[in-house]
């Protein structure tokens, strides 16, 4: 049997038509099948490559540390290196306020985990979160999620959850004393790039302080450095109670986090003890990979330039005729304005070498979200084959 009969008849697939791409290496920005062909990824595998695919401080972390150990305990149990001077790194661009860390192997763990927090800290068990709001496909994430149509097969689902509409002021009342959390991203991804209103952003925070609701702030996509900030919750002048990260933070490893305050995340210790379990988070040689790549963004990566970038894309974009973008920093969304067209641009793009995808809860929107150490030079390069 060829790889893709083995693909199709092995692999659980998720959706009927996979895109069946066959590829044999991947270097920066650019992906090659098995054929030689070259692809531009311009969505950096949904927001993981943020550094572009096989860095090579990345790639020599992950060598060295490989030979070294890799796993050794569960999670909590042992001193390892890596964890602690990733942690320390992270101190280093966190507020003082978020200093502790529980390291998972992906986002939607990372939500769970600190929707677990968010009730033992609080002593109260209601959710609330937004509609075409996405932070993961577990029972608790999916709880959750802003949409009915991803849910409607898998109930009945953890109860105590309500959703409410971003960006409406008039809704923040929701917020009660009864509420243990508030779930939400800075920037919605999966509906298409909608930015918080700042004045929405800075009143949820104001509604959270004063019920005594903790704010659970999910920067899976938008975190290290996607949006022109290390953190997009650094646009709004706020600080969330627990943070979640993902995705982009492991250069490639699946690695993800949440992070509170240490008196928090001290309650996941006791009555019971082990309150939270991974057997493979934290694991060393992704946490590596995630310190390397922290590092990379902090020394070669400017800020400034991913706005930059994030403007001058736009720009170009528009003057060849596609007006409906929605943008903040490296994460863009051109409106197709129906599903069908926007499936045969992707399809076409794909021909043409450029990789993009759409949105789950927004079909009729292009994702488009480069490496963000991406040139210029490459950028015209994507644009040249719009």
């Amino acid at each position: 049997m060829t790889q893709r009969q083995l693909f199709l008849n092995h692999i659980a697939q998720t959706t009927p038509a996979p895109l069946m791409l066959e590829i044999a290496r991947a270097k920066g920005v650019f992906m090659f099948d098995t054929e030689g062909k070259q692809y531009i990824d311009l969505i950096s595998g949904i927001s993981v490559s943020n550094v572009g695919h096989c860095h090579p401080k990345v790639v020599e972390a992950i060598q060295k540390q490989s030979e070294t150990f890799m796993h050794l305990m569960v999670y909590g149990e042992y001193i390892y290196s890596p964890q602690v001077l990733l942690a320390q790194e992270l101190l280093t661009i966190l507020p003082a306020t978020l200093d502790n860390f529980y390291f998972t192997n992906s986002g939607t763990e990372a939500t769970e985990g600190a929707l677990k927090l968010a009730k033992r800290s609080t002593g109260r068990h209601e959710i609330i979160s937004f509609h075409n709001a996405y932070h993961g496909s577990t029972a608790g994430a999916l709880s959750i999620m802003g949409s009915e149509t991803y849910k409607m097969n898998y109930r009945p689902l953890i109860p105590g959850n309500s959703l409410i509409h971003y960006n409406n002021e008039s809704e923040l009342e929701k917020i009660t004393t009864q509420t243990a959390a508030v779930v939400v991203e800075m920037v919605q991804a999966e509906a298409g790039i909608i930015p918080g209103n700042m004045a929405f952003i800075q009143k949820m925070k104001e509604q959270c302080e004063a019920v005594g609701a903790l704010l659970i702030v999910d920067e899976i996509q938008t975190g290290c450095g996607r949006t022109g900030c290390f953190f997009a919750f650094e646009h709004y002048g706020i600080v969330p109670d627990i943070l979640l990260i993902g995705k982009g933070f492991g250069g490639g490893m699946p690695i993800a986090a949440f992070i509170a305050n240490k008196e928090f995340m001290t309650q996941l210790s006791h009555n019971p003890i082990l309150g939270h379990l991974s057997t493979f988070g934290g694991n060393a040689v992704c946490c590596a990979a995630a310190l390397a790549t922290i590092k990379v963004i902090k020394d070669e990566i400017s800020m400034t330039d991913v706005e930059a970038k994030g403007a001058y894309l736009q720009e170009k974009l528009e003057l060849k005729g596609y007006k409906k973008i929605r943008r903040k920093g490296l994460m863009m969304s051109i409106d197709f304005e129906s599903q069908e067209k926007n499936f045969e641009a992707i399809a076409a793009f794909i021909k043409k070498g450029i990789i993009t995808d759409w949105f789950l809860f927004n079909t009729h929107c292009l994702r488009i979200c480069p490496p963000l150490n991406i040139s210029y030079e490459e950028l015209d390069w994507a644009l040249e084959k719009f």
